[in-house]
């Protein structure tokens, strides 16, 4: 009686568990996902700079010094390469930002000035006159020194946040805050609380812990993302995502998602995607593990994204990849 008993609760709870993940997998798989009609967004790191060799690179490596044969005139985080950008086709552009001495914010990637600039001493500490003195081409090579393509060309090109609103009136910006300093982050707020409501819905800032909930409090409806909400999101998430359940920390927020994590998250892509637009959060994919600003930058980068895949990807040859998604609208 006993022994009959055993085998027909062995047997019960053999069907749960087949039950339970034949659910996992249809609740999950993309191949019953809907397919939505839309081509992905297109983000345009930097917008159009010169790219580089990202071999043993490390936090350290001046970028600026190991730059391939140059291919177009653009240096990153000008008003020129932006043009650039949302004239190749991107739907949005990231851009850098430091506080200044005076309290303006300008737009650049170092936290200091000798690998790009003819000057010298930490960025944040120059005023923003002082920074637009320099020339910010100063110190590209791509033949270890041999020759230096924009020197002389950078006078003048870097931007303060004010002359990038003044020279665009509609595009969407992605601002990526360079510190974790919160008082950067109740100036940016002080500064954002005066751009018109409509424009502010094209803008987006990540970047360290302490600023980033700053913004957030200040401003609850701006979209935001630092490691610690992308954490309060996709820490649950890996938890009861299988469900299809998502939590309320993952709302109006935005995911950079590297390739090589993505496979791991319940629902990739078209359901996870679909999933966090429902919460109107928006999913960029960047490639490799997301250690480096690694791009998807040429059409066999592109080849390695699931053919269905919907939402933003993350590019540092906006030139390069537009191309693509223009034959596939134009085939349709």
């Amino acid at each position: 009686m006993i022994k009959r008993i055993f085998y027909k609760n062995r047997f019960v709870y053999a069907a749960f568990l087949l039950a339970l993940i034949l659910f996992m997998y249809v609740n999950n798989s993309s191949l019953f996902a809907k397919q939505e009609d839309k081509e992905p967004l297109l983000l345009a790191h930097r917008g159009l700079g010169q790219t580089f060799s990202m071999e043993n690179i490390t936090g350290d490596t001046c970028t600026a010094e190991r730059i391939f044969e140059p291919e177009h005139p653009y240096l990153e985080n000008t008003i020129p390469s932006m043009e650039a950008a949302f004239a190749a086709g991107a739907d949005m552009v990231e851009l850098d930002i430091h506080l200044t001495s005076d309290n303006q914010f300008a737009v650049f990637h170092d936290w200091t000035l000798e690998c790009r600039t003819d000057g010298a001493g930490v960025t944040r500490e120059k005023s923003m006159d002082e920074l637009k003195q320099l020339d910010i081409g100063y110190g590209y090579t791509a033949d270890n020194g041999l020759t230096y393509p924009f020197r002389g060309e950078g006078i003048g090109l870097m931007p303060s946040l004010d002359d990038v609103f003044d020279s665009f009136s509609e595009p969407a910006f992605l601002i990526h805050i360079k510190s974790d300093d919160p008082n950067e982050g109740e100036l940016l707020a002080d500064y954002l609380k005066n751009v018109p409501e409509e424009r502010l819905r094209h803008v987006a800032v990540y970047g360290g812990d302490e600023p980033i909930a700053i913004l957030k409090k200040h401003l609850p409806e701006l979209r935001i993302m630092s490691k610690a909400t992308m954490k309060s999101c996709l820490t649950p998430y890996l938890a009861s995502g299988w469900t299809g359940y998502v939590t309320s920390s993952c709302e109006n927020t935005q995911l950079h998602i590297p390739e090589t994590i993505g496979p791991w998250l319940w629902g990739w892509p078209e359901k996870f995607v679909n999933r966090m637009e429902k919460k109107d959060t928006r999913v960029i994919v960047v490639a490799g593990d997301g250690g480096w600003s690694e791009g998807f930058d040429s059409v066999k980068d592109l080849e390695r994204l699931p053919t269905s895949y919907s939402g933003g990807i993350w590019t540092n040859r906006i030139d390069r990849i537009t191309p693509v998604f223009h034959e596939n609208s134009t085939k349709q």
